[in-house]
């Protein structure tokens, strides 16, 4: 017997126990660390454990990122929730099914044949047996490793698996009092916490006194450059976060970029490179065209709709703290580092947040939760970050500028491909040896942000989707890792895949427009995964690229294809845009293969809010900087999508039930922003190569 490859999340948490619970008659709970950010991962890992298990959904209970309980499978990232945590969970369920059966069989003393299993209870030649689930889970040695022996549901015979089942977190949502936002603990204070004008201010002066005679306050507590206030009453927080600001006078070392040439700023900056070759240059062949291009992307806010928020309760020496983290145990190891604690007394629980995905102020929000919950023991603090703090003080998606150069046949073969990225880091979170928490930094003794780097180690972080999708001769990576931004970049939804992708299959259509060639075409005769082929043969299908692949007049399509990450979800995309002034998207359609859809419905939803997100980032989005760090204080200065722009999406899922689902969370954004910019270009017979394409780069295009 092969032994079985098991995904990595088992591989750190092995024992069963670690995965499943029946100590509670007729409930089975099963354990993740992956949590919910709206993209209904429990409401999927429910059904993964209801089919594994032959249990109805009601009888099971989902328990998400919570260190009392959950296996530690790091961060909710990568669109991995389902590809790993969902494949670990469903060997889990599979296995205990198994042994608890065995146990039966013992029991029972009769051939495992004559047992069956209906809704948890044993059934011998059909009829209850009188025993089940609970009553035999004692017997179950639930320290063994999960090996991968038992076998998993047909997806053809399954009740839960590839349903349209109804997302179990919304009722809460829609009554209220779903999110960490919403959370109220008894004898709860409120508080709020001052920071500098910029990252590399230091105070100088401030007046305590003032703010301590304000009503409701319960403590005024300063360390270093940190001022935190508690309150009884959230109001009274905020006012008196309003005089400590207008008494508070610091010092400023002004290192922000201004201006926004990316390109031209990045590539000044000190640089570690890394690189990838495969196959020799193409040079011999005499009919090539060769072409050259830059691409780049600003900086980018997560733009959460809710602000960060987060609980922290320290009593009798221990710290419990309420977050919408993505990283419950990388947080938790941080925390106690930050304050000198014992990781076994600290206790992380993921409470959803209103918008969350990537390192936004989350973390951040927890420290100064917890510090301030330090200060007046027994008493939990909530710290509610405002929006200006979360423009100003999240980290944000790095700025990226992307060179490719690349040769195609006249008949439209591309033979030679290299590409040069230029990248701050990707990768930034709270873990188990680097803190990289806000108020550490700011704190007696200071814990500063390490200087971080990145390689093409995994084609991870900035070198994400860097390598080409396409069959080709010859290919070389170069990434040119920035470690020393003077402002803090970490994961946003994608790291570099987003503008990797945009570029890369941008360039993609200016060889077939140099080639003469139809871009579908292209890219199909330069494509033997047959996967791949299929999603863009769909997606032209769905937009009838025929009718709508015309060029110039200010109107019309785009194609772009990408496999996120080159291991998870295959996504076609075609986008309709009408340009004059500005450009709107009025029509996506996106076909797209994930393999085994757990949740059909819940994998269309999470591509419609990718489509979404990234039309946002293409046409709108950006960070900017002036001397007191983000020019972005409200949404005024930070436009992102209006529902009143959002176009008509059709999507079309690639049924393939028998083979391993594949992550889909942050498989739109690529394609979909660079089927817009081909888009754009076609109407215009004009391409703009750098985000986002914006009003003032049009007007400039139609000038030319």
């Amino acid at each position: 017997m092969n032994e079985v490859e098991l995904p990595w999340s088992l591989r750190q948490n092995p024992r069963l126990g670690q995965w499943i619970d029946l100590s509670e008659p007729g409930i089975a709970r099963v354990f993740t660390a992956k949590v919910e950010l709206g993209q209904g991962i429990l409401t999927a890992l429910a059904q993964i454990a209801a089919e594994e298990l032959r249990l109805p959904i009601a009888k099971v209970r989902v328990v998400s990122g919570d260190t009392r309980y959950s296996p530690d499978e790091s961060y909710t990232a990568g669109s991995m929730s389902i590809e790993i945590g969902g494949s670990s969970l469903r060997m889990a369920c599979a296995e205990a099914r198994e042994a608890l059966l065995r146990q039966a069989v013992g029991k029972l003393d009769v051939d495992p044949s004559r047992l069956s299993l209906g809704e948890g209870a044993i059934l011998l030649d059909g009829k209850p047996s009188g025993l089940d689930y609970w009553a035999l889970a004692a017997g179950v040695d639930w320290e063994l490793p999960v090996v991968g022996s038992a076998s998993l549901t047909d997806p053809g015979d399954a009740s839960y698996l590839g349903q349209n089942i109804a997302r179990l977190d919304l009722p809460a949502k829609l009554l209220g009092g779903a999110f960490v936002q919403d959370l109220e603990l008894p004898r709860m204070l409120h508080g709020r916490v001052l920071r500098p004008p910029s990252p590399d201010s230091h105070l100088a002066q401030v007046d305590l006194p003032v703010v301590q005679r304000l009503p409701g306050i319960v403590k005024v507590w300063r360390n270093r450059d940190l001022v935190g206030i508690c309150c009884e009453r959230e109001y009274q927080a905020v006012k008196a976060l309003e005089a400590l600001r207008a008494g508070a006078r610091w010092s400023e070392d002004e290192r922000l970029p201004a201006g926004e040439d990316w390109k031209e700023w990045l590539l000044k900056q000190r640089s570690l490179d890394s690189q990838s070759e495969i196959g020799e240059p193409v040079t011999a062949q005499r009919d090539l065209i060769r072409c050259s291009a830059w691409y780049s992307k600003p900086p980018l806010a997560h733009a959460s709709i809710g602000p960060s928020c987060a609980i922290a309760h320290f009593s009798g020496g221990e710290l419990s703290v309420w977050t919408q983290s993505q990283g419950v145990f990388p947080l938790r190891a941080a925390l106690a580092r930050a304050l000198g604690l014992d990781p076994d007394r600290v206790t992380v629980i993921h409470v959803q947040g209103a918008g969350c995905y990537g390192h936004n102020g989350a973390d951040d929000v927890a420290l100064d939760a917890a510090l301030l919950a330090l200060q007046v023991p027994s008493r939990p603090v909530r710290v509610q970050w405002m929006r200006d703090d979360e423009f100003a003080w999240a980290p944000v998606g790095s700025p990226m500028a992307i060179r490719i150069k690349g040769a195609v046949s006249a008949a439209g073969k591309m033979v030679d491909w290299s590409t040069e990225i230029w990248s701050g880091p990707h990768g930034r979170r709270p873990n188990r040896f680097g803190i990289e928490l806000l108020a550490a930094t700011q704190i007696d003794p200071p814990i500063p942000f390490p200087s971080v780097h990145e390689d093409l180690n995994r084609f991870a972080g900035g070198a994400r989707n860097s390598e080409p999708a396409y069959d080709l001769a010859h290919r070389k990576i170069v990434l040119h890792s920035i470690p020393d931004l003077p402002f803090r970049t970490s994961a946003l939804r994608t790291l570099g895949g987003f503008a990797n992708v945009f570029a890369a299959e941008s360039f993609v259509d200016e060889l077939a427009e140099a080639a003469k060639v139809d871009p579908v075409r292209l890219r199909l005769q330069n494509l033997s995964d047959p996967r791949a082929r299929t999603v863009i043969e769909t997606a032209a299908r769905m937009a009838r690229w025929d009718e709508h692949a015309a060029r110039g007049g200010g109107r019309a399509a785009g194609i772009a294809f990408s496999r996120y990450k080159t291991t998870a979800a295959y996504v076609g995309v075609i986008a309709q845009v009408e340009v004059s002034e500005q450009v709107r998207v009025t029509r996506v359609d996106c076909a797209v293969d994930a393999g085994l859809a757990i949740n059909p419905d819940g994998v269309i939803n999470q591509i419609e809010g990718g489509i979404v997100q990234s039309i946002s980032w293409t046409l709108k989005e950006r960070i900017a900087f002036g001397a007191s760090g983000t020019t972005a204080r409200t949404w005024e200065d930070y436009p992102i999508l209006g529902f009143d722009e959002v176009p008509e999406i059709n999507i079309e899922l690639i049924r393939q039930p028998k083979l391993p689902p594949l992550g889909v969370g942050e498989a739109a954004q690529g394609p979909v922003g660079a089927a817009i910019a081909n888009a754009v270009a076609h109407a215009l017979d004009w391409r703009v190569r750098d985000l986002p394409i914006t009003r003032e780069r049009i007007i400039d295009a139609l000038k030319r």
